[in-house]
């Protein structure tokens, strides 16, 4: 469990670094994005690797890792634009990063928690199955979007953003090893 939690805050930290980067870059330029509009970015981040999968054509130049930093990133985009997307403040870039820090180690405890449960599974499976899976979890979003957040027994579109970035950062520790 040591390995998984080392390559883990590699990764994420990766992603946080970029963020931060880009933030500093644009502000917060996202913060005008409707929460349906943040899904379907992802969904094309996702069918941007399934294409390169399948394919094995990589055109624009960004690679794979890029899209699933990309995945990773917009998924907390998402978790706070589910929370503050009413509220018209203009963040400063370190309230971000405290907004995205704490959406960062939440989904972290939550894959800690679940890769106990699952025994660490997914070291088994494919970059592949990860992509697959994400599109799964974003087409399940967009249909709760659709019932307007509303589901019957299902979890909400929080819980599938915080899978789809454990996907993306199992994706890039198996990439990377």
């Amino acid at each position: 469990m040591e390995q998984t939690i080392n390559q883990y805050n590699r990764e994420i930290s990766k992603c946080r670094q970029l963020f931060e980067s880009k933030n500093k870059d644009y502000g917060t330029s996202w913060r005008i994005l409707r929460p349906t509009s943040i899904t379907d970015q992802i969904m094309i981040k996702a069918l941007r690797v399934r294409s390169i999968e399948e394919t094995k054509e990589n055109k624009v130049g960004e690679s794979v890792e890029d899209e699933f930093i990309g995945i990773y990133n917009y998924s907390i985009i998402g978790l706070m634009q589910l929370k503050h997307w009413n509220n018209s403040t203009n963040f400063s870039v370190d309230e971000i990063m405290r907004l995205y820090d704490e959406e960062m180690e939440a989904t972290k405890h939550l894959m800690l928690k679940k890769n106990h449960d699952y025994g660490e599974a997914w070291r088994e499976m494919r970059v592949s199955s990860f992509t697959d899976l994400i599109l799964m979890k974003i087409n399940r979003t967009k249909q709760i979007e659709d019932n307007k957040g509303q589901t019957i027994v299902s979890e909400g579109i929080d819980a599938n953003y915080k899978d789809m970035m454990n996907y993306a950062i199992f994706a890039l520790i198996t990439l990377n090893n």
